[in-house]
């Protein structure tokens, strides 16, 4: 087994650290997500976490790690005597992010069922991870089910299994850690508010101690057993200070002032429900311990909340996140009032260990940004504005998005096959079962009862003599399912000069930012392309971060002619790249324009052959009739004939004013008729 590097020795990160230390101490916190940039040391530091933990007494033989002085009742490997165990080494269990469903909770043991006639439960990773750290890198990429599942396992401390004929229950109370790059994708708000913590990772801009980190990672990979040595005495320290800690915790009082601040920056922040004030009463308790104390300052206070608010105050996916710090104050300060008894120990925020302060390491330490500091994020056009292709003449500069709304659902007809998501019907590993069928290739997923029903009629023929059932690989069935897929969404602005009035380019962008959202919520990759002037630009490739989609669309400028074609031609040359990239993704084009098309030798023309490509190549498509003013001359509609797609105005977008505008595209592939 490989030595892990050492928790102490991790450079500067002091939130992260301090973050999973608290969960460390009391697990009741929630657990930990970890936000950040690729190569900011989240996975160094949550693996390391692991050998700090005290070891745990098991009962011996028990698959679910049942402590041996208070068994689990329900243990399905039980009843259990209360009786000495053995220790063991504290268990940090990685959940693949392509892991079944199977593989999570368990499942019914197929071997023993088909060659024995007995139901046996076989433990899944939940029951793994019992007393110990589950730990799930990537956490955004999960499948939205598996997340589910892992998040009502971790609130109730317990895993519930029906299916197949098997109803267990065992518990599982775990620290969770995730750890996410947000270019990457966003977790849902919901399943953001179920992480006790989050942690804003962000490597060094200080040289010294990009240094340090550097030094620390070569010696440690010439020589990890040497290195880990050199850190063993700050790590004995830290798993001494865990262990009185825990000890500590249940001395804690946490008074009537504390909770008066923690209920009122919980208001003033105005995050839902009561989870952040439970969570932050959580984490301000085990500050307290960390620290020694056994009362609740209000510098814990002020810690926790910075810990425990920034995820849940977020109103909407492209809110920067973060937490307003002079408000805090002002919000602590107002409701400062302590209880008689509150303060007497330790007053001192600066003493050993107080106020929340992360943890001294014994090591070289540098003076740095914090881990928990929001990397800094370019403003739009910072750096040189991007403008499209044809800028010039006539061009009038960025209007704000107008607010945006809730669309219709938009969605690729026909079954397909593409990433997990949440737009389009799809054939998956995960989701409904639907039916069985002869495996082609491997067996991935084994239909349970088709499998049996095969296998039945000829046991006499076999000559079955025992309980266990006589199965041949012609009898195994696959399971067919049917889930949800993610998919392309390409975005064909028009940011023409027949655009440009500055209300109806709001509008517009308020439009598109509202199918961002969509996208955004169903895990979509999105592109976007712009059309002005002369000629069309890549404003971003596809990509899975919408917000950076948000951020060129809200500086995009308008003016110039309406190259119509070019936007169209760039868009199917979008297509057919990513198509390289990415097969099974399938496309649906969305085009915002009011249809007009001009400059150069018959534009109309042009435009309409180039539309008529997406239609011979069976793309889904939508056109969002942006045009304005008592005479309409039905453009938009006709680009849409030629799309093979469907026509929606600005209005009809709403979810709330039409029925069924794309009860699938489909509903009007081929035809021109508006969904009404």
């Amino acid at each position: 087994m490989s030595t892990p590097f050492p928790f102490t020795a991790v450079v500067g990160q002091d939130d992260l650290r301090l973050a999973l230390l608290l969960n460390a101490v009391s697990p009741a916190v929630g657990g930990v997500l970890v936000r950040g940039e690729k190569g900011t040391a989240k996975s160094t530091a949550v693996r390391a976490l692991s050998a700090l933990l005290p070891q745990v007494d098991v009962v011996p033989g028990c698959r679910f790690s049942c402590d041996p002085a208070s068994p689990d009742p329900e243990c399905p490997d039980g009843p259990h005597e209360v009786g000495n165990g053995t220790s063991r080494p504290s268990r940090m269990v990685e959940l693949p992010v392509g892991a079944s469903e199977d593989r999570l909770v368990g499942a019914l043991d197929i071997e023993r069922a088909l060659a024995e006639g007995v139901k046996a439960f076989e433990p899944g990773l939940l029951a793994d991870a019992h007393r110990g750290i589950l730990y799930v890198d990537e956490v955004n990429l999960l499948h939205d089910h598996l997340v589910d599942l892992l998040l009502d396992a971790a609130a109730m401390g317990a895993s519930y299994v029906e299916r197949e004929g098997v109803s267990v229950r065992h518990a599982a109370r775990f620290l969770l850690v995730g750890t996410m790059n947000p270019e990457e994708g966003e977790l849902r708000p919901q399943l953001l508010d179920r992480f006790g913590l989050t942690v804003e990772v962000a490597a060094s801009r200080e040289p010294d101690q990009r240094v340090e980190v550097v030094r620390r990672r070569l010696a440690y990979d010439d020589a990890p057993d040497a290195f880990a040595a050199r850190w063993a005495d700050e790590e004995v320290a830290v798993r001494a200070r865990i262990v009185a800690a825990r000890e500590l915790l249940p001395s804690v009082r946490l008074g009537d002032g504390a909770l008066r601040q923690i209920a009122a920056t919980c208001a003033a922040f105005e995050v839902d429900g009561m989870r952040a004030d439970i969570v932050m009463a959580r984490t301000a308790t085990a500050l307290a311990a960390w620290a020694g104390r056994t009362d609740v300052l209000a510098e814990d206070v002020r810690q926790a909340a910075l810990l425990a608010l920034p995820h849940r105050r977020r109103r909407n996916p492209f809110d920067a996140p973060g937490l307003d710090e002079d408000k805090l104050d002002e919000t602590l300060e107002q409701f400062g009032g302590q209880d008689e008894n509150d303060g007497d120990d330790d007053p001192d925020p600066n003493g050993p260990g107080g106020g929340g302060q992360p943890p001294q390491d014994g090591g070289p330490r540098e003076d740095g940004p914090q881990a928990g500091d929001a990397p800094a994020r370019p403003e739009a056009g910072e750096g040189g504005e991007h403008r499209p292709s044809g800028a010039g003449a006539g061009e009038q500069s960025a209007v704000r998005a107008a607010e945006p709304f809730r669309t219709k659902v938009l969605s690729v007809p026909g079954l397909g096959e593409g990433a997990a998501g949440r737009r389009s019907r799809a054939r998956t590993e995960h989701g409904r079962t639907t039916g069985a069928r002869r495996p082609r290739g491997t067996l991935t997923k084994l239909h349970l009862a088709a499998t049996v029903q095969a296998a039945a009629p000829h046991q006499r023929a076999r000559g079955r003599s025992g309980p266990g059932l006589v199965v041949r690989r012609d009898d195994l069935r696959q399971a067919t399912r049917e889930g949800r897929e993610g998919n392309l969404v390409l975005f064909v602005v028009d940011a023409s000069g027949s655009m440009a009035a500055r209300q109806r380019m709001s509008a517009v962008k308020g439009a598109v930012l509202s199918l961002l959202l969509d996208a955004y919520q169903r895990r979509d990759k999105v592109g976007l392309v712009t059309f002005r002037g002369s000629a069309a630009d890549v404003a971003l490739p596809p990509t899975s971060s919408v917000d950076a989609a948000a951020a060129r669309l809200e500086s995009l400028p308008t003016g110039g002619r309406t190259p119509l074609a070019a936007g169209l031609l760039k868009a199917h040359d979008v297509l057919r790249v990513e198509r390289l990239r990415d097969a099974a993704r399938r496309p649906l084009v969305v085009v915002v324009t009011d249809g007009r098309a001009t400059g150069g030798p018959e534009p109309v023309a042009l435009a309409g052959r180039a539309a008529r490509l997406f239609a011979a190549d069976g793309v889904a498509s939508v056109v969002v009739d942006c045009e304005a003013g008592p005479v309409r001359l039905g453009l938009a509609g006709q680009l849409a004939g030629e799309l093979g797609g469907t026509a929606v105005t600005l209005d009809e977008l709403r979810a709330d004013s039409i029925a069924g505008l794309v009860r699938d595209v489909q509903g009007s592939q081929g035809s021109n008729r508006r969904a009404a």
